[in-house]
């Protein structure tokens, strides 16, 4: 049934709703989630404009003039969604919409994940009904249940307990995840994912390698690898957007492929809370503020929180090192054994980070770092996901004094 029959209008308006209204409220919605701009507004405008086929400002009426009718022709469309959404309640007031539009933010989606202004005028593969109130309320749902043998229910546990997105999952819903993911082999050449399509489910890998690879000024060029542990496919799920790249299998792997359903219901909240949190956070940290969106977001994905109180050591002046980490909350205190005594010798405070040395030179920690706060959360990065998201960055790394 159309969702349109249980609201509360006419039958011409029904019909006017998913004749006229709807097929171009989604295309605009659709393309606004693809490119998840900071200023809605403005976007929505020159969507419009490029929609009706005219040059902003074109003929005797001025670009102020364009602008302020399409600000008029976007806020009825938008009072007409709100009506479809909300029933007979009544509108907001003028001075809420305003307020609405100035304050209306989005974080950044990678820039990868972009459509150009020649793909504007394009109707997309298909359309995304999760952008609307009704049209996103999750349903009744009832999750798959693929049998696993023990042994692969325990390899599959291990498997999840390397990543972000699945480590800090409730006994329940990690069995619920567990129940719902299929195994999925793939022979060394087998394209898993494809580039442009839209994404219906995501990939865990268990063994083995894939490589994500992009179409660029028409050259398929390998973007990254992807080991044990990684997840590929989520941005498309997580941000309704299509495939960002293809994934091939770079040797014989193993994968368990989790479905878009699922996703949504039982991971993808607290996913997208995480993700969002530690990407704003990485912006105030000045080694990976300049990096692109994407690569911010695979950093977010591998850090791990871990808390202290005053006077814990976090790492200690000659042990290995096995950790890279930046301070999210306290303050915190290195110091070094010289052969006339210990020296205070750097402070750190909330965005600076360390440790980096003892993993770029393979050496042992130079100092000890000190809590010096009542508490300290610091967010801690594996020696093998420093060396894959931060070697790149080994010379500027290479200035830091103390490790």
């Amino acid at each position: 049934m159309s969702v349109v029959e249980g609201l509360p209008f006419a039958a011409e308006k029904k019909e006017y709703i998913v004749k006229v209204l709807d097929p171009l409220l989604e295309e605009m919605v659709s393309d606004v989630l693809t490119d998840m701009p900071k200023a809605p507004l403005d976007f929505m405008i020159n969507w419009l404009t490029k929609r009706d086929g005219k040059a902003s400002g074109s003929g005797k009426v001025s670009v102020a003039a364009r602008n302020q009718m399409l600000k008029m022709e976007l806020r009825k469309l938008q009072g007409a969604l709100e009506e479809t959404v909300q029933g007979s309640a009544g509108a907001a007031p003028a001075e809420e919409e305003e307020e609405e539009e100035e304050d209306d933010d989005c974080d950044e989606i990678p820039e990868s994940f972009k459509k150009n202004e020649a793909s504007m005028g394009r109707p997309r593969q298909s359309v995304s009904a999760e952008a609307y109130g009704q049209w996103n309320e999750k349903k009744a749902y009832t999750p798959p249940n693929y049998p696993k043998t023990d042994d692969q229910n325990n390899r599959l546990r291990q498997t999840l307990s390397k990543s972000f997105m699945f480590s800090s999952l409730e006994d329940k819903d990690m069995a619920t995840v567990l129940g719902a993911m299929k195994e999925c082999p793939f022979t060394a050449g087998t394209k898993a994912i494809t580039e442009g399509d839209d994404g219906d489910f995501l990939f865990v890998i268990e063994k083995g390698a894939l490589e994500c690879i992009k179409n660029i000024e028409g050259k398929d060029t390998v973007v990254k690898v992807v080991n044990p542990g990684d997840v590929f496919g989520e941005l498309a799920l997580l941000y309704n957007c299509p495939r960002a790249a293809s994934v091939v299998a770079k040797e014989d792997s193993i994968c368990w492929q989790l479905d878009r359903e699922s996703f949504n219901h039982i991971v993808k909240d607290a996913a997208m809370a995480r993700r969002e949190k530690y990407d704003s956070f990485l912006k105030s940290v000045s080694l990976i503020s300049s990096l692109e969106a994407y690569e911010r977001s695979q950093i977010a994905d591998a850090l791990f929180v871990e808390n202290f109180k005053k006077g814990d050591f976090i790492i200690k002046q000659d042990d290995p090192g096995d950790k890279f980490y930046i301070v999210e909350e306290g303050s915190l205190y290195a110091v070094k054994s010289f052969p006339e005594g210990e020296k205070r010798v750097r402070d750190y405070k909330e965005g600076d980070y360390f440790g980096e040395l003892a993993l770029l030179k393979n050496q042992p920690r130079a100092a000890s770092v000190v809590v010096e706060s009542d508490k300290a959360k610091v967010l801690s990065m594996t020696r093998l996901s420093f060396n894959k998201m931060l070697g790149p960055l080994s010379d500027l790394l290479s200035k830091t004094v103390y490790s």
